[in-house]
């Protein structure tokens, strides 16, 4: 069917409404791993899993949704919602009422077609930013709630496609990317002789033993983009920091899925590689989800009550370093800036005081968003919402509108986005809402500002 805009025409998309919910209104959205993958489902194997994942908690989760007064407060804080002008089944309570708590008035008994239905729910309609539980007046953990329906649906094998693909390469090979450790290490020597034309003997140490930092990066920076290895050590050498590059990938799509045992491995290989090396700080890249998985989420799981080393996020080591004058700004950049706060850096760690510290040291003209610091609106990218891959770009962008409204309210011609994710994440949104700003990491602005003694 074919409807006209004008002198436009467009194909009509095509909807998805829910079986259960007739006021669940979407646009068909087909990923063979929700659509293909149901076709194997029986209804006993559906029962057996939601039983070994909730069935000794099904009371407390019962309750949990029964003391939901229905305020709204958590509505009004979620992005999806505000993005799609109020719908109610974007609102933080519906999803839950919809996937956990029909499962329990159901005793446990739903059909392949409503695991489904939970799946596009909870790994493309919310990315566990805790925003919502910020405002609950009873405090109730939605994105806990949210990560149980995730492993229900993982352990049935219904997940995006694309983001199953990613949780079976870490499962397999440690690496979302499926990347050999020698394609690994050979990138890295490559990125070194490349950096040796601008610094003299520049190095990318691999397996140093007792250095002061430990830099953990991401899979996809060797696989993607090499050159992120080379903006690293640039800043090493600056600094004049000694330190080792790690070839494991701390990426935790497998956090998204609720892997847990790959989950522990992932953490287990980089902790044991820190025990060889001795570093006195881990530094890891500009991800949030990451951290957040790695060093917060899954040491418990391996009985870790403390870490013994300290790990710091790459936004809190340059802090370190232009606090106590290893990296010397001197030059700002005038054009006005804003900063887009990660909300595994700046509402889980804290660190929204030091990520500001930087930007008004090197820049004249910064803009805050408004709301702003651990109250800043998720981007939408991450908590597996970017991984499902490009058949869910557009439901992405969609429904960060408020996010791309925040953004543009600023006026700013520079967006900071100190995340892997969120920066591809504001860099589609520019370019679907007509923003006119350039969204850079933190590093990018590093460069910009600071004495470069080797160049």
């Amino acid at each position: 069917m074919e409807k006209t805009l004008g002198n436009k025409s467009e194909i009509a998309e095509e909807k998805y409404v829910s079986p259960y919910f007739p006021e669940y209104v979407r646009t068909r959205i087909d990923d063979p791993g929700l659509d293909e993958k149901i076709k194997g489902l029986t209804s006993e194997k559906i029962e057996m899993v939601i039983k070994s994942v909730i069935g000794n908690s099904s009371a407390k989760i019962k309750a949990a949704i029964e003391t939901c007064m229905h305020c709204g407060l958590c509505s009004d804080a979620c992005h999806h919602y505000l993005s799609n002008d109020r719908d109610p089944t974007y609102a933080p309570v519906a999803k839950i009422r919809m996937t956990l708590g029909e499962m329990i008035k159901r005793n446990f008994k739903v059909d392949p077609e409503f695991i489904k239905f939970c799946a596009r729910i909870v790994f493309t309609e919310c990315n566990a930013c805790h925003r919502c539980s910020m405002y609950c007046p009873f405090g109730i953990d939605i994105a806990a709630l949210i990560g149980k329906v995730r492993r229900i649906c993982f352990l049935l094998g219904i997940v995006p496609y694309i983001l199953m693909d990613t949780a079976q390469s870490l499962a397999t090979t440690l690496t979302q990317l499926w990347i050999s450790q020698a394609d690994w290490i050979d990138t890295a020597q490559w990125m070194e002789e490349e950096l040796s034309a601008e610094i003299k003997e520049a190095y990318i140490p691999i397996n140093k033993e007792g250095v002061d930092v430990l830099y953990i990066p991401l899979g996809t920076e060797p696989k993607l983009v090499p050159q992120y290895i080379a903006v690293m050590a640039k800043i090493m050498s600056y600094a004049g920091v000694n330190w080792s590059y790690s070839l494991h990938d701390y990426a935790q799509a497998s956090m998204f899925v609720q892997d847990l045992i790959t989950m522990q491995r992932i953490a287990k290989e980089i902790f044991e590689e820190a025990k060889k090396l001795r570093p006195k700080k881990m530094v890891a890249t500009e991800c949030g989800h990451a951290l957040y998985g790695t060093f917060i989420m899954a040491p418990p799981l391996l009985g870790y009550k403390n870490l013994p080393f300290e790990v710091l996020h790459a936004v809190e080591f340059y802090y370190e370093l232009v606090k106590t004058g290893r990296l010397k700004i001197v030059r700002k950049i005038k054009e006005p800036v804003t900063v887009h706060e990660p909300c595994n850096l700046v509402r889980r760690k804290g660190a929204g005081d030091k990520l500001r510290y930087l930007v008004k040291e090197m820049c004249e003209d910064f803009r805050e968003m408004y709301p702003s610091d651990g109250h800043n609106f998720c981007c939408n990218a991450g908590g597996s919402v970017i991984a499902c891959g490009p058949p869910w770009k557009k439901a992405r962008v969609k429904n960060a509108r408020v996010k791309a409204e925040q953004i543009k309210n600023t006026g700013a011609k520079i967006i900071i986005a100190p995340c892997h994710n969120c920066h591809t994440q504001i860099h589609d949104l520019i370019k679907a809402y007509n923003i006119d700003a350039e969204v850079k990491f933190m590093w990018d602005i590093l460069f910009e500002t600071i004495e470069t003694p080797f160049v």
